[in-house]
């Protein structure tokens, strides 16, 4: 942890100003609504949309030369795609994204938009990541996983140095879980800066792969339903990084539906004017489901993410 830690602080440093500061928000709707002192880390307004913007200029940093000749290869279901994809773009580092043919439309445009080479498999996202690896050993380049990598990690974890400065005296910090890479280095930054900031993953009760792999003691597979969190859907990958990680700094564990992502999303519209993606929604529906535990308690809630087709999102409000 004390690597990991180190890894972030340095990350803070050196990803400035390609990576930007995002606000930390308290909402006084939100706020009367709960009983908490609800903040919103902006993670939303990142460049690309999303966090994991962080994760992957943070990656692009340490290439040698050789890797960024030959070019790296990923698998996401769009916003690591996008990530690594601008952060290619603007290091000249050739990109090939591998992904599902379920994926967001409006996702695999913005990542063929930054030059990247997008290649749709049909199949589920756990199997596109391990073809993924697997086509980039054959072609001798480099695989960046969206989560399964410490410099990846380092990466995300820059939320919980900037949400330390932000607010030094947070009580409570609600996550999205997927595969973890966020909440492992959220929660690795705040174990090192502050020690008994309370860390809640959050997933959405159709696809609760991670929660139910902490429950079981080992990394399972387990059949997801759709879910309106695309951004966390999907198994893990064998031997992850983030398991061990989870196990340490998640301290408890929500599950939504898909009836609480929605209210969730329609909260930060109706207060804030936001567009947020499920994954985010499912972040501030933990905080809501859990009000009561937390009252008058400074609370943040990581707003991963707005990349979400905009029918689909108004469909969501209905």
């Amino acid at each position: 942890m004390q690597k990991l830690a180190d890894a972030i602080m340095h990350a803070h440093q050196t990803l400035r100003p390609q990576v930007a500061v995002t606000a930390l928000t308290q909402s006084a709707a939100l706020s009367a609504q709960t009983g908490c002192e609800i903040f919103l880390k902006c993670e939303h307004l990142q460049h690309t949309g999303s966090f994991k913007f962080r994760g992957a200029s943070n990656k692009v940093l340490t290439l040698n030369d050789e890797q960024r000749k030959k070019g790296v290869i990923t698998a996401s279901s769009g916003n690591h795609g996008q990530a690594l994809a601008l952060a290619g773009l603007r290091a000249g580092v050739p990109v090939t994204v591998y992904t599902t043919t379920s994926a967001s439309p409006t996702k695999l445009e913005a990542i063929k938009a930054f030059g990247a080479n997008v290649i749709s498999l049909e199949t589920d996202p756990l199997s596109v990541e391990l073809e993924a690896a697997k086509q980039a050993k054959l072609q001798n380049k480099l695989f960046i996983s969206p989560y399964n990598d410490a410099d990846i990690i380092a990466g995300q974890g820059t939320i919980g140095a900037e949400l330390f400065e932000q607010l030094p005296d947070v009580d409570a910090v609600f996550v999205a879980v997927g595969g973890g890479g966020l909440i492992s280095g959220v929660g690795a930054a705040l174990a090192y800066l502050k020690p008994g900031v309370e860390i809640i993953g959050c997933w959405p009760a159709n696809a609760p792969t991670m929660q139910r792999s902490l429950e079981a003691g080992e990394i399972i597979e387990m059949e997801e339903e759709d879910t309106l969190s695309d951004g966390t859907a999907g198994g893990i990958e064998p031997g992850s990084i983030t398991f061990p990680l989870c196990q340490k700094v998640i301290d408890r564990t929500v599950l939504v539906s898909e009836q609480e992502i929605r209210e969730a999303m329609k909260a930060v519209a109706r207060a804030e004017r936001w567009i947020i993606e499920g994954a985010a929604g499912v972040a501030l529906a933990g905080a809501i489901k859990l009000a009561a535990d937390y009252q008058h308690k400074k609370v943040a809630v990581i707003l991963c993410g707005r990349n979400i087709l905009l029918e689909k999102f108004i469909e969501a409000m209905q």
